[in-house]
């Protein structure tokens, strides 16, 4: 599709949406017969430090982004185009580019939490003076703001009443089609995807242990979607499986992809609709569309309460004095707090930037309730480590997790020990990301504290030495953190 001179130009400037099926803004352009300019910016703000000093974009989630960066590029090459790279700001880069090149029109996907709106806000603003017209798209959710049986401002507090509200007025859009041609670019340079030692980070060891070696990109995302679905068959027991933490099929894994848009929900809605057609319908394949309408629930979340979700009050507005011992969190963070299901979560997290959703729960549930340490500082951790770091579903479940969240049932902690033998009876997790631990038999794996001097012996554990002794006692630190809710609530 070879545009006429008089067709117009729109950039399609790419975020959080790193793909080419179902993409509105490159879905629209291609309709209005536009010369297209595919750009992403890598903005310095995403590569400094977080308020409490973490790398706000650490390795494992750096390379992930080159990774999806690569993809997108090549697939856009195979389509008659490219993605053009830029470093900067891109309220700047987009400016300089429309007037060196006489942009018409930008599009791109909305964002809705503040760095990235106050982005979008720059842009207008920079734009306003050259008469280009600047339009956002929602493509990040299941269902479309828009049909929602409610405003966004009147969101039920609680999930399972939004649930069930937006389920009895289902309405889900079809998934746009993915181009198969696109226009040339005008000359313009393409710009170098900038390595790990460009961005300043320490590249990691591929690490061996990990229950997936996740790749970025759409092509990799599609694979897993294939793979989960229609190779293993696994969807059908999605819902009985997907609390495991070891391997790499007991659940979807789509998360990486989401959180930077290489899979697009009403995509995966509309494979899950398929397999029910084709292979089964049952509980794990509603369970799946669950979890995507929970993803969902964060962003309108976030949508309704703005700012809340960022601060230490949580959107419920507790004043709960949160410790910020670094003792106590630098143990945590290491996994060496001597609870081992928290710890060899923390491992995997140190050494693969993933952890299950199970896994994330518990060590959120110790960091708050048994430590009592700021809750903030746990979220900007993950942020910094996690490759499916999404700003709406990690800020929305920490605040959950800290109890400032979306839940009307007061004080609710995790009891660590029994989580680990209810979800990993006989300890394979945990000896896979803690070896010291390899010996010990299935009821001690989780409680080791309890092992006798002549235990210790016989398994090659030495309390205080190979593996720590617990930093806290379980029920009393529980009980005083109840104390400190209550008092605040």
């Amino acid at each position: 599709m070879t545009p006429n001179h008089n067709s117009s130009r729109i950039l399609v400037w790419y975020r959080n949406d790193l793909r080419s099926h179902d993409h509105e803004p490159l879905h629209r352009a291609l309709q209005e017969n536009a010369q297209i300019i595919p750009l992403y910016c890598l903005d310095p703000r995403h590569f400094q430090t977080t308020p409490f000093g973490f790398p706000k974009t650490g390795a494992f989630r750096a390379q992930f982004l080159r990774e999806c960066l690569l993809n997108l590029r090549e697939t856009l090459q195979h389509l008659g185009s490219n993605l053009i790279i830029r470093q900067g700001k891109p309220e700047h880069i987009i400016t300089k580019i429309a007037q060196e090149i006489k942009i018409d029109k930008i599009y791109y996907s909305r964002e809705i939490t503040w760095e990235e709106t106050q982005v979008e806000r720059a842009i207008r603003h920079q734009v306003k003076p050259l008469g280009i017209t600047v339009k956002g798209f929602w493509t990040s959710t299941l269902i479309h703001p828009d049909d929602l049986p409610f405003p966004l401002s009147q969101i039920p507090e609680i999930f399972t009443q939004f649930r069930q509200k937006v389920e009895k007025k289902w309405h889900i859009l079809p998934p746009l089609p993915t181009p198969q041609k696109l226009p040339p670019l005008p000359p313009l340079e393409s710009g170098e995807i900038p390595t790990l030692q460009d961005l300043n980070l320490e590249p990691f060891p591929k690490e061996s242990k990990g229950v997936l070696a996740f790749q970025g990109g759409e092509k990799a995302g599609l694979e897993r979607l294939n793979h989960y679905f229609w190779q293993q068959d696994a969807l059908k027991a999605y819902k009985l499986t997907r609390n495991g933490m070891l391997g790499a099929d007991y659940s979807s894994k789509f998360s990486p992809w989401l959180a930077l848009g290489c899979l697009s929900p009403r995509f995966i809605y509309g494979e899950v609709k398929r397999y029910e057609t084709e292979r089964v319908k049952n509980d794990s394949t509603y369970w799946l569309i669950f979890e995507l309408l929970w993803r969902d629930y964060f962003r309108f979340i976030c949508a309704k309460h703005g700012n809340k979700i960022f601060w230490s009050s949580g959107i419920q507005g507790l004043k709960i004095p949160w410790l910020e011992d670094w003792d106590l969190f630098e143990r945590w963070r290491k996994g060496e707090t001597g609870y081992p299901l928290v710890d060899a979560n923390m491992q995997e997290l140190l050494k693969t930037g993933f952890m299950s959703n199970r896994g994330r729960q518990n060590v959120g549930s110790f960091l708050t309730k048994n430590l009592g340490i700021n809750w903030q500082m746990g979220a900007e951790w993950f942020e910094s480590m996690l490759i499916d770091y999404d700003v709406c579903s990690n800020w929305g479940n920490w605040n959950y997790t800290a109890g400032v969240g979306n839940d009307g049932r007061g004080f609710r902690y995790f009891n660590i020990a029994k989580q680990g033998k209810d979800y990993d009876p006989q300890g394979d997790y945990v000896k896979h990301w803690l070896p010291m631990l390899a010996n010990l038999p299935p009821h001690l794996v989780h409680e080791p504290w309890k092992m006798t001097q002549l235990e210790q012996q016989l398994y090659g554990v030495r309390l205080g030495e190979d593996y720590p002794k617990p930093m806290v006692d379980f029920m009393a630190s529980v009980k005083q953190q109840e104390k400190v809710y209550s008092v605040n609530h």
